[in-house]
């Protein structure tokens, strides 16, 4: 299956090694008519992760993986879903792409390390650092 990845699960070493090993990087790309946000289903926590909202013509760039069943079920656990994210679904040259989405949230600003975590991921997808830098620190 295809997954589209937008936080911290672009860093390569990350997914390849750590969480979902054997997963394939197959290309980046764009999320369109989303924007991206920091924000945690928790008013209480401290901290935001990644989080996509709907926002006509605005654009979210990200990676597309291939993934298995059993990376799907490790992807579930991490992003708690289906309590904190929900699976929505698009399609990119007629083929099914995955994707989580935090539909009830509080914004917040992400720890550091997870900003890290993400900018090596840009890095490692060859995506502008301009959109990472317009996003996670515009507060």
């Amino acid at each position: 299956m295809l997954y589209f990845a937008y936080g911290s699960n672009l860093n390569h070493h990350q997914m390849k090694n750590i969480r979902c090993i054997g997963s394939e990087y197959l290309k980046s790309t764009f999320l369109k008519d989303y924007q991206l946000t920091f924000c945690h289903p928790n008013i209480l926590n401290k901290y935001g992760y990644a989080n996509v909202v709907k926002k006509k013509g605005s654009k979210v760039p990200g990676a597309i993986w291939k993934i298995t069943k059993k990376h799907e079920k490790i992807l579930d656990r991490y992003e708690d879903f289906p309590n904190s994210y929900q699976k929505k679904y698009f399609y990119l040259n007629g083929k099914r792409i995955m994707f989580y989405i935090m539909n009830k949230y509080f914004i917040k600003k992400p720890p550091i390390s997870y900003i890290n975590t993400i900018t090596e991921g840009y890095k490692n997808c060859n995506i502008d650092l301009n959109y990472t830098n317009r996003f996670i620190y515009k507060k």
